[in-house]
């Protein structure tokens, strides 16, 4: 994939609002969710106890082991509506890298994704490329590129942004093989059918996905993939006809206890849709627990999660008869 002028004009149109709230975000030194006396209990005070506590209970270097275990999830998801020709179809989702936040992770990405069988049709990001949400950007991008140059997907590798992204990461993803889809869609095809993806940009912290803007110009009634950062578009997502809703954002609590589950919900949705597989309102939608950390470098209960999904064509259920 050649990243050209015309590529480059196209992302500066769709991210202009993404652009002025992200210069406001930084005169200001937070961001909306996120205010300075909560950015600075955060950053100063919760990261640096949990640190030294999980240190002082000797868990810490688990903690950080196991942020750096990468496992596959398979999940086959049926639908009466997938075309023909792409029963079988397999997408590797992958989010949440926070990529510059943990050593090593890169390279034990890369080594786990080589290892993928069956191989992907396509790959999908569903955004959170750096670690801080504000801040410099630079040592996000060689080790995304060397989790992207690792990637064997025939029908390309397609992403959005996250809340912890600044909108030059869309540029520079571009650059080296990523299609970024801002509030815009896509056709696959496949044989004689085809598929839409769908991209929004972040709806969680800058507010600037635009549903409709993304589906302007797919047929209703065609078979849609939504990429979302995070659950919460989930009713306007159902309404619209979406048939698969790949997401993350939540990291699936990034510590989750023993029959409790998740610490931090971190979503405005159903609880049910934070981790894992779920659906609403006909539409089927998988939540991935990421591959990288926020706050403090570990994870304890739910490993970094590549997801691999087969897409089936399940027969229509005949009516009833009265």
């Amino acid at each position: 994939m050649t990243y050209s002028v015309i590529e480059e004009h196209r992302l500066a149109e769709r991210l202009k609002r993404r652009i002025q709230i992200e210069r406001r975000y930084a005169q200001q030194g937070h961001t909306r969710r996120h205010g300075r006396w909560k950015r600075l209990f955060e950053r100063r005070i919760e990261r640096t106890v949990l640190r030294y506590g999980l240190k002082a209970i000797g868990l810490y270097e688990r903690g950080r082991q196991n942020a750096l275990t990468v496992c596959t999830t398979k999940v086959q998801l049926e639908f009466p509506e997938l075309p023909a020709a792409f029963d079988g179809f397999r997408i590797l989702h992958v989010s949440d890298f926070h990529i510059d936040g943990v050593d090593g992770l890169a390279e034990a990405l890369e080594r786990a994704i080589s290892e993928l069988r069956p191989e992907p049709d396509l790959c999908v990001f569903t955004g959170d490329y750096r670690f801080e949400d504000l801040g410099d950007c630079q040592c996000v991008y060689p080790p995304m590129q060397t989790v992207v140059r690792s990637i064997r997907a025939p029908h390309g590798i397609y992403g959005i942004l996250g809340n912890h992204d600044a909108a030059e990461i869309a540029y520079r993803l571009e650059e080296i093989g990523v299609h970024m889809l801002m509030n815009e869609s896509i056709r696959i095809e496949r044989g004689n059918s085809s598929v839409w993806l769908v991209g929004v940009d972040d709806r969680f912290e800058y507010q600037c996905d635009d549903l409709p803007a993304a589906l302007d110009g797919v047929p209703p009634e065609a078979f849609k993939i939504l990429l979302s950062h995070s659950p919460e578009l989930y009713d306007e997502a159902g309404a619209a006809g979406i048939s698969l809703y790949l997401t993350g954002h939540t990291h699936a609590g990034q510590i989750r206890l023993p029959g409790i589950g998740a610490v931090k919900h971190n979503a405005r949705c159903p609880r049910r849709m934070a981790f894992g597989a779920w659906q609403h309102q006909g539409m089927q939608g998988y939540t991935s627990a990421g591959v990288g950390c926020s706050s403090v470098p570990i994870r304890f209960g739910c490993p970094p999660e590549l997801v691999l999904l087969e897409l089936v064509r399940a027969q229509p259920r005949n009516p009833e008869r009265a």
